[in-house]
């Protein structure tokens, strides 16, 4: 919903109502912390005594988090309303402050659900070695979407692993992987950070 569609559907919440807006604020980012100028700038004015009420177009647009939504809750919404036009949510009662708290907690348990499932696919994805993104891990090629074992750089990852086993440092098999000729994609000898990368 653009920013005008959604400063019209206040006002004409507010007119339905009976309620008189002392400002509008405009958002344009994301509600994921309660740091933001607009928030901090209409909860001072509800603080200052300039309004009685926080109206939000939706609840996501005041915040995405269960815990921040509690703290506003309890720090600001114990003397001051807070209405939602989407949700119609008004919490100058204890079924409005009941719904809000319901609604914010499945709202919550819908992201994390879905940033499990998502989490999951790409895991699946990796594991059959199908790109996700950025940049194939050393060993691999990127062929039409698909991760392919580099023999070359596969032969590195052995070698690795066998002086790994022998007990020698990161250090140690960078240096000597170096004398043998290989080097890492840009042809630079390969860092002791990127060798104990190749041994996990």
């Amino acid at each position: 919903m653009s920013i005008e569609a959604q400063t019209e559907k206040l006002k004409a919440y507010a007119m339905l109502y009976d309620i008189d807006l002392v400002d509008l604020v405009i958002e344009q980012g994301s509600a994921k912390c309660l740091q933001r100028e607009g928030l901090q700038s209409a909860l001072s004015r509800l603080e200052a005594g300039e309004a009685e009420a926080l109206i939000v177009v939706k609840l996501d647009r005041l915040t995405r988090s269960v815990a921040d939504l509690g703290k506003l809750v309890d720090t600001y919404f114990q003397n001051f309303a807070l209405l939602s036009v989407g949700e119609q949510i008004d919490t100058r009662s204890a079924a409005g402050r009941l719904v809000l708290n319901v609604l914010a907690s499945v709202s919550q348990w819908e992201r994390e659900v879905i940033g499990e499932r998502t989490s999951a696919a790409m895991q699946h994805m990796r594991n059959q070695n199908q790109y996700t993104g950025g940049k194939p891990p050393y060993g691999y090629d990127l062929v039409d979407g698909e991760l392919i074992e580099n023999e070359n750089e596969q032969q590195v990852i052995k070698l690795v692993a066998k002086y790994k086993a022998a007990g020698l440092s990161y250090r140690k098999i960078a240096a000597v992987i170096d004398e043998a000729g290989h080097k890492s994609r840009t042809g630079k000898q390969l860092s002791a950070m990127s060798v104990s990368r190749m041994a996990a």
